[in-house]
This record gives structure tokens, C-alpha cells and sequence, in this order.
């Protein structure tokens, strides 16, 4: 059976995804063959490298007005490509320049809660890695927990809580993506935080910092499993994320993730919440956060070498 797969020397195994050859009889990995068989549909259709990888989370749905789009590709023109159902995400890759730095954008991420296994939660991100990214700007709404946190609040992730969900890395490894045991010390590119912070204390804005939680969903968290993430050093809480970051963590990409309180948490807000609400003040605070990840973009583009990152 002819299937791609990567160059068995450590470092282009984990670093290179350029080093790609054919071989023909080769017993892939179940999860690392459907990636395959998504990264042939996307070479298929699309002539573009991005250099960052951006999931736009509720709110900056819309972010593709600030790019110069080049491309897009529909989640349903890739073979095996899980779709996402959460209204307000559209499904598909935008492939475009933020200034002179390639970007590809995913208007709307996968969720657990959907009913994918966690593998196809994370298989987008793997995508674009293989794509050519070197970084992942995540982005998400959530429920603010932190103490002082308000609703339009915007957090700077600095580490995250992912127990209560399944690991992205069960089952057998993919050794052509990473270790079996990847590090997580320090999942979030301190580089990529310093830069996020200058940019935002240039434009005025007062950027919170913090731990993200993620819980499985759909329903939001009870009052107390919103104590036991305080407990746990939690602050915020959503439904995405984490998983992202720990696959992107395996395949050696540099991450940074921003979110957007949209809404105090259960047990401190003293309404009940709703996902009309949750997307008001998402669409509120658009125009700073889509100002706050484009300038941080461009600066990544000016300090990072995303060549070699």
C-alpha cells in the first residue's frame, strides 16, 4: 500500500515535515494514515505554506477581514476531515498573508463534545503543522474564574489543565509526530507571551494572565466543578484548547493562546448562562482581540525566525 511517511532520522521525524518520501509497504498507524490521506487532499488543492497556524475561536469568526486571503479550502473537500457543527463556525481553511506572514485560519475548530474521538478533535492541528506551520495562535472563549475577572476580560494562557479530558497522545504512538512521552513544562512559548504582553500593553489594553481548564461539554460546568478548578489553580474554564496545545506540543510547535471571558463561570455569574449570550459579548470584544492577535502576527513575523522556529 504506497502511503507517505517522514524520514526516520530523529530530527526530521519531529521537525521537518519537508523531508517526506514514498514507500510502499509500510503498516501505518490508523490515526497517522487518515492525516495522510487529509494532507494529499489539501497538496491537491491548495499551492500555499503558512508559517503561522491560527484557530479562531467564538468572536473572531470573522478575522479573515483582516487577512489577504489567497485561499480557502472547506473541511468538506478533505477526504476523512472531521466537520464542525457548533453554529457560528463556519468550516474551512483560510490561507492567506497578516502583513507579509503566510497564515492559514481555522474558521471554526472541532470540538469533544461533538461526538469526535479525540484524535479527529486534534487531527486539524496536526494538519497544519504538516502544512508548513511553525507556530499555533490558539484562541478561545471561556468562563471566567480568576478572581476580579469580568466578561470581555482577555487572558493570556500561560499553562493549562487537561485531566478532565481524554489525552490527544492515547493509544500507540505516532512516532512519525513525536515521542511517546512528549515534555510539558513549558507547553506555551514564553517568546510568543512576551510579545503577546508588549503588543497589548502598547495598544492600552489591560491583558490578563492565567491557567485554562478544559472540560468535556456541551453543558457548561456545575458551581462546584467550578470550585474544584479554582482549587486546582484554574482561571478560566472552556471546551477546547488543552487538547490542541498537546498535540501541537508532541510535533514540536511553538504555542501561544489567548481567551476571551465571555461570561463569568457557573457559581460566581448570577445568571444562568446561554450560548446567545456567550457569542453577544464574543462578537463585542472582536474588534480589540482581532487588533491584539493581528499585531501580534506581525510581530511574531519581525522577531521569531519562522523559518526555523
Amino acid at each position: 500500500m504506497g502511503a507517505y511517511v517522514l524520514a526516520r532520522d530523529h530530527k526530521s521525524r519531529y521537525n521537518n515535515t519537508k523531508n517526506v518520501i514514498r514507500k510502499g509497504d509500510y503498516s501505518l498507524n490508523p490515526v497517522y494514515e487518515k492525516l495522510i490521506k487529509c494532507y494529499d487532499s489539501y497538496k491537491a488543492k491548495i499551492n500555499f505554506e503558512p508559517k503561522v497556524a491560527l484557530i479562531l475561536g467564538s468572536g473572531l469568526g470573522d478575522y479573515a477581514s483582516n487577512i489577504k486571503v489567497v485561499d480557502t479550502l472547506d473541511y468538506h473537500d478533505i477526504e476523512g476531515f472531521p466537520v464542525s457543527t457548533v453554529p457560528g463556525h463556519k468550516g474551512r481553511f483560510i490561507f492567506g498573508y497578516v502583513g507579509e506572514v503566510p497564515v492559514v485560519c481555522m474558521q471554526g475548530r472541532v470540538h469533544y463534545y461533538e461526538g469526535y474521538e479525540m484524535a479527529d478533535v486534534v487531527l486539524p492541528v496536526r494538519l497544519m503543522k504538516l502544512m508548513g506551520a511553525k507556530i499555533l495562535f490558539l484562541t478561545n472563549a471561556a468562563g471566567g474564574i480568576g478572581q476580579g475577572f469580568k466578561a470581555g476580560d482577555l487572558m493570556l494562557i500561560k499553562d493549562h489543565i487537561a485531566t478532565a479530558v481524554p489525552s490527544p497522545l492515547r493509544g500507540a504512538n505516532v512516532d512519525e509526530l513525536g515521542v511517546r512521552f512528549p515534555d510539558m513544562s513549558h507547553v506555551y512559548d514564553e517568546d510568543l507571551q512576551m510579545i503577546v504582553k508588549k503588543v497589548a500593553m502598547n495598544m492600552g489594553f489591560p491583558l490578563r494572565e492565567g491557567v485554562y481548564m478544559q472540560f468535556t461539554g456541551p453543558q457548561y460546568e456545575t458551581p462546584q466543578e467550578i470550585t474544584m478548578a479554582r482549587t486546582l489553580g484554574a482561571s478560566a474554564a472552556g471546551m477546547s484548547t488543552a487538547c490542541e496545545a498537546i498535540a501541537a506540543n508532541h510535533m514540536g510547535m511553538k504555542i501561544v493562546g489567548i481567551s476571551c471571558m465571555t461570561n463569568l463561570a457557573a457559581g460566581i455569574s448570577p445568571v444562568a448562562l446561554t450560548h446567545e449570550e456567550i457569542q453577544e459579548v464574543a462578537d463585542k470584544v472582536a474588534p480589540v482581540f482581532s487588533k491584539l492577535v493581528t499585531e501580534s502576527i506581525l510581530t511574531f513575523g519581525k522577531e521569531i525566525q519562522l523559518d526555523n522556529a
